[in-house]
């Protein structure tokens, strides 16, 4: 694949543009076996190496009649990537209706070397029915009620604009989003088909940004599970730690398992029960708590646990609790193939049976590995 504005120098985001998507893979998967270790590997999980992400996260510079959309050069002043070959056309052919809406509403882009403005990033989510999440990241609520007043002239240009959102961010920092949102539509949620279920997904929630890929993490786990207790009458017990929306939760249910998600944010857990009873699955409970905490609290032993923590890991006391636990499988989805040889080593009491990469993120050295842990007899 190649990029215009990698070659130009302008985007450095996806260090291995350029290089051939084979080698990538190879690469990756090379790395990821010298982390975990002996195992069997099964093929490498992969989807198109271009127009995969379903989430622009686009700084805005420039001035309200001529806006970009993109990212900040050295100099914090914006760069139009409106033409980005990895992110879904879908986006891509919204961008020019929002850029639009910023001179009709008059939102004066954030300035961030002169610390003025209002606008600092648009994110957008594309579910794969062709729905969208617009989010305008404010530095306070000055340009609300224009927003609000316009927003019909938005919704005309983008009937598919399911959700748009304005949310708060007063710091001048590098981050990306505030803790204040407002929701400007009568939907919340973007509903989003991944694999066998529908997840929903708030202005706030986690989701991988690559839905392909995600859906054959969703799908593998599934297998693994339903492998497992193939031959067994019994309905298996299983946690889902760091659950997120629900997505692998639903999809351990639908294999047989009588599942307990737990999840930090409690408005993701808001939206994965109700995701999970809109789907009929009755063998799903989720608990807005921490991980490691919950974990600690409970005296039963389930049949498998299944983490899929940030990068971090799950740490030390978690992978400890999860050691001691006595349960026969563990599920480790990672994104970080360093946190998931350390945790590894902290778990001494099983071994990795089966492995596998799955490569949510062409085009750079990221990756996510997932591997079946057995406890040792």
């Amino acid at each position: 694949m190649r990029c215009e504005y990698f070659d130009r120098g302008e985007c450095h985001s996806c260090t291995w543009m350029g290089v051939p998507y084979v080698r990538q893979i190879l690469d990756k998967e090379a790395r990821a076996r010298e982390a975990i270790g002996d195992a069997e590997w099964l093929p490498a999980f992969f989807g198109d190496e271009a127009a995969f992400r379903n989430k622009a996260k686009l700084a805005v510079g420039g001035t309200v009649d001529a806006p970009t959309l993109g990212i900040l050069d050295a100099d914090l002043r914006g760069v139009d990537l409106r033409r980005c070959g990895i992110t879904a056309p879908g986006i891509l052919a919204i961008l020019p209706a929002i850029a639009r809406f910023i001179g009709i509403a008059h939102l004066v882009p954030y300035d961030v070397p002169g610390r003025r403005g209002e606008l600092k990033h648009v994110i957008v989510t594309e579910s794969p029915d062709g729905q969208h999440m617009v989010r305008f990241v404010l530095r306070s609520t000055e340009s609300l009620g224009r927003i609000r007043k316009h927003l019909p002239a938005l919704l005309g240009e983008i009937p598919s604009a399911l959700v748009v959102t304005a949310n708060i961010l007063p710091a001048h920092a590098a981050l990306l989003e505030g803790e204040e949102e407002h929701v400007l539509t009568d939907a919340a949620e973007l509903p989003m088909r991944v694999g066998d279920v529908e997840l929903l997904i708030g202005p706030r929630s986690f989701f991988q940004t690559n839905t392909e890929i995600a859906s054959g993490l969703y799908r593998q786990a599934r297998d693994w599970v339903s492998a497992l207790w193939s031959e067994t009458t019994v309905r298996p017990t299983a946690w889902d730690l760091y659950c997120g929306v629900g997505g692998f939760a639903m999809h351990l249910a639908e294999a047989g398992a009588s599942v307990i998600g737990v999840e930090s944010s409690a408005d993701a857990i808001s939206a994965a029960t109700r995701a999970a009873a809109a789907a009929g699955i009755g063998h799903a409970t989720f608990i807005a708590d921490d991980a490691t905490e919950w974990a600690r609290r409970q005296d039963h032993v389930p049949d498998l646990v299944l983490v899929n923590p940030p990068r971090r890991g799950i740490g030390a006391e978690l992978s400890a609790l999860i050691d001691a636990s006595g349960a026969p499988a563990v599920i480790y989805s990672s994104c970080n193939p360093t946190s998931l040889q350390q945790d590894l080593a902290r778990m001494p009491s099983y071994r990795v049976a089966e492995a596998r990469l799955f490569d949510m993120f062409p085009q750079t050295t990221h990756m996510e590995v997932m591997v079946r842990l057995e406890r040792d007899a």
